[in-house]
């Protein structure tokens, strides 16, 4: 009895989990399947397979690269650049800071600690005007142009992904063992070294997971980069790139869907290749926090 009771929770944990999965790739199925449509398939059906074909897709992939308003490979490298300059920055800087205030037991460690956490429940809707404004104001004054411009949409990430980073590294450099400091110390380290050459190491799994969900963000975010870049600016982003087939009266599925396709199959190759270590990370990070 036992082991029948055993094998229908098995198959009901198995159904279960075909019906999310399911539910949860249906609108990556709909997205392939109607890359490969005419705008008329699309409209008519989008749920079928009726009008789509090989042919039809690499006709749409073809359209949509070498489409003049989506400059597919200048705002694929615009994103590459953001993204990675981003992330890097994110990454570094979010370490140092979590270090820093995890190690120095002060009131105003502690202070900046809820700070950061606290920011995190500010919606962004909130901030948007106030942000241009400033950005425009501290560009103005710095005599480095931070609208329509890498580095102010970078430093923008910087700002609103630190809080989530320096939260989720807090957590894990709790668990590290204080002493590995202590006996660098004693051997001659300096901070810096210490940081870099003990601990910095010791982040590597839970910096990819963090790496991997601020990647994510970035690489699809559409609001802030049309705030910041603006829909014409020279600097263009992926999804500001699709948005190019967006109309008034008229949407272009045909170029829409595939150039969405474009843009999400680098991080989903990423994921599949780095979900080993974005495991780790999390469950390292959530047993040491």
């Amino acid at each position: 009895m036992h082991t029948k009771e055993k094998t229908s929770s098995v198959i009901i944990r198995f159904i279960i989990a075909i019906i999310i999965a399911a539910y949860v790739l249906f609108p990556f199925f709909l997205l392939l399947i109607n890359s490969g449509k005419a705008t008329s398939d699309i409209t008519a059906n989008p749920v079928s397979f009726s009008g789509a074909s090989f042919a039809q897709f690499a006709d749409n992939i073809r359209a949509v690269v070498n489409d003049p308003n989506f400059m597919f490979f200048t705002s694929f490298g615009s994103s590459a650049l953001i993204t990675v300059l981003s992330l890097v920055l994110l990454s570094l800087f979010g370490a140092m800071a979590a270090w820093v205030i995890c190690r120095n037991k002060t009131v105003w460690s502690t202070v900046i600690y809820f700070t950061f956490i606290a920011s995190m429940i500010i919606p962004f809707q909130v901030v948007m005007l106030p942000l241009i404004s400033t950005f425009r104001d501290v560009g103005k004054f710095i005599g480095i142009p931070m609208l329509q411009s890498v580095p102010g949409i970078v430093f923008a990430y910087l700002g609103f992904g630190g809080a989530m980073t320096v939260f989720i590294l807090n957590g894990f450099i709790k668990g590290v063992p204080y002493d590995l400091e202590e006996a660098a110390s004693i051997d001659g380290c300096s901070p810096e070294q210490t940081f870099f050459q003990i601990i910095f190491p010791l982040l590597t799994p839970v910096i990819t997971t963090v790496t991997i969900l601020n990647g994510m963000w970035i690489w699809n975010d559409y609001l802030l980069p049309s705030m910041m870049l603006g829909q014409n600016g020279k600097v263009m982003t992926i999804p500001i790139a699709i948005q190019k087939f967006v109309g008034s009266y008229v949407k272009s599925w045909d170029r829409i869907l595939p150039a969405a396709l474009l843009a999400i199959i680098p991080m989903i190759i990423i994921f599949l290749i780095a979900q080993k270590q974005i495991m780790e990370g999390m469950i390292e990070g959530a047993v040491k926090g």
